[in-house]
């Protein structure tokens, strides 16, 4: 049940709610949760408003059974600048952030800011919302992992190869260089540096979540929503 669960991942067992046909979180409690979470995390360049969001999902998720690698949330706040930290690898259990670096966007999504996000096939944007993560394997830019989007605002992520993959356009010098990140065709590009163990950590089943505070997403995500 959705309330042992959170009580044996996080010890909030004072305001975890138990209803005798249906386990839940009230929203007062879900926000104390967050905020216990958050505080411990204690890293001002993760958002509070992107990591609530993140954390909104994850639980409904968990609760659904569709995350099978449940120790890890991966948030990607695409409202920062591309040339600021934005990939948070957070685990939730142990409430750490285990990583955070700079993260490109797709080239039809904005230059140094990311401000358009779409699901159509060959429109060379980032898709915003919550995706599982796959299998891995070798591409044209060796080990890449696969996503699958879990919402109506990126259903098509698998077809259209939206993967997690290294790229040498993703990197402080190319920052200085060129005045801002490079950009993806819609894939969530991350630096050389840590990759291979970021990626064999989040691989198979864990949550991850690109994050922009569009209105109409908002408003229509089941999962990004306040309702618990």
């Amino acid at each position: 049940m959705l309330c042992l669960l959170i009580m044996s991942m996080a010890t909030l067992t004072s305001y975890a709610a138990l209803n005798t046909s249906n386990a839940f979180i009230e929203l007062e409690d879900f926000k104390t949760y967050a905020e216990n979470i958050y505080q411990a995390l204690d890293d001002t360049d993760l958002d509070y408003k992107a990591f609530e969001t993140g954390l909104k999902g994850y639980v409904k998720l968990l609760e659904e059974g569709q995350i099978e690698e449940d120790s890890f949330l991966t948030v990607i706040d695409m409202s920062l600048s591309a040339n600021k930290n934005r990939f948070f690898l957070i685990d939730v259990s142990n409430k750490k952030i285990l990583h955070k670096s700079i993260v490109a966007h797709g080239r039809n999504s904005g230059g140094e800011f990311a401000k358009h996000f779409s699901n159509k096939i060959g429109s060379f944007k980032s898709s915003i919302g919550f995706y599982r993560t796959a299998e891995t394997y070798s591409g044209k830019h060796g080990l890449s992992l696969r996503l699958d989007g879990l919402e109506y605002s990126n259903s098509n992520a698998r077809k259209r190869a939206i993967v997690i993959h290294a790229a040498d356009y993703v990197s402080n010098a190319f920052i200085q260089n060129n005045g801002r990140l490079g950009r993806s065709l819609g894939c969530p590009s991350l630096p050389q540096k840590d990759y291979d163990h970021i990626v064999h950590t989040i691989k198979n089943g864990s949550l991850l979540f690109i994050y922009y505070p569009e209105d109409q997403y908002l408003k229509y995500s089941t999962l990004a929503s306040d309702k618990l």
